[in-house]
């Protein structure tokens, strides 16, 4: 009836509420297919590093306030923990990284399983990683903080770092108390190099003729990561991988 005694207001109405239907649907069909896309890629990679199928590969779901952005270059991606059960995402444009936790058949973080004497099965468990003491945000992590113990897999955290190894050269981006559990989203990997220091650059194998040298970081870096370098003497360029403080490996 209101559309009839007032016409002009009422397509006004309606262009007004499919304009805001039209604003608010993209954005969440978006984000979703980011994150499918996200997924499908990890479990491609990983399909193909590891010689398996993708339908094999288990990913275990990201933080709900994880947002996963539109990637505009291909993604980076890599196992940078020794227990090679996480896979580092990365994009350069935007500049965003992230981490997925693997849960395929053959990983360790599928736990083990705990057998009584009359060897039924008792409990599932998992290997995870708590603090002995309060850690401040910003810590340089190292193995005395740290120790692992095995907790019930049911409702524990898939984030949950399984290995001490993993969190060697990271620092926390929070507080964390006494006992808790870590999880990939508690650390960072630190600087291990930084813009303007003079770093120690190994070139060649390291069963085998190896030379090293003095070189100039022309970058901040962290563990794993590739960075610019400079040789103070013949003034040429070079790239290498930072593997500990102050330490690269050249490409």
């Amino acid at each position: 009836m209101l559309c009839l005694l007032f016409p002009t207001t009422c397509r006004r109405a309606l262009m007004v509420l499919l304009l805001m239907a039209a604003s608010a649907l993209p954005g969440t069909v978006l984000a979703q297919s980011a994150q499918d896309q996200l997924q499908k890629q990890v479990r491609q990679w990983v399909a193909t590093t590891q010689n398996t199928s993708p339908n094999q590969v288990d990913l275990a779901p990201l933080d709900a306030r994880v947002q996963v952005q539109p990637c505009a270059l291909p993604l980076q991606m890599d196992l940078p923990f020794a227990s090679r059960e996480t896979v580092r995402v990365r994009c350069s444009q935007p500049s965003w990284q992230l981490y997925m936790r693997l849960q395929t058949p053959t990983s360790s973080n599928m736990g083990q399983l705990e057998v009584n004497q009359t060897g039924s099965r008792e409990s599932a468990t998992r290997k995870t990683v708590v603090t002995r003491n309060l850690i401040q945000r910003g810590t340089l992590l190292n193995p005395t903080m740290l120790e692992e113990v095995s907790l019930p897999a049911q409702g524990l955290d898939p984030q949950a770092v399984a290995s001490i190894q993993d969190l060697l050269y990271g620092e926390l981006v929070r507080d964390v108390p006494a006992g808790q559990v870590l999880r990939s989203s508690d650390f960072r990997r630190a600087v291990l190099v930084k813009q303007g220091q003079s770093v120690l650059m190994s070139v060649g194998q390291n069963n085998g003729f190896q030379i090293t040298v003095r070189v100039d970081a022309l970058q901040d870096g962290r563990m794993g990561e590739q960075i610019r370098l400079k040789n103070p003497d013949s003034g040429r360029l070079l790239t290498g991988t930072v593997t500990g403080p102050n330490a690269v490996r050249g490409l």
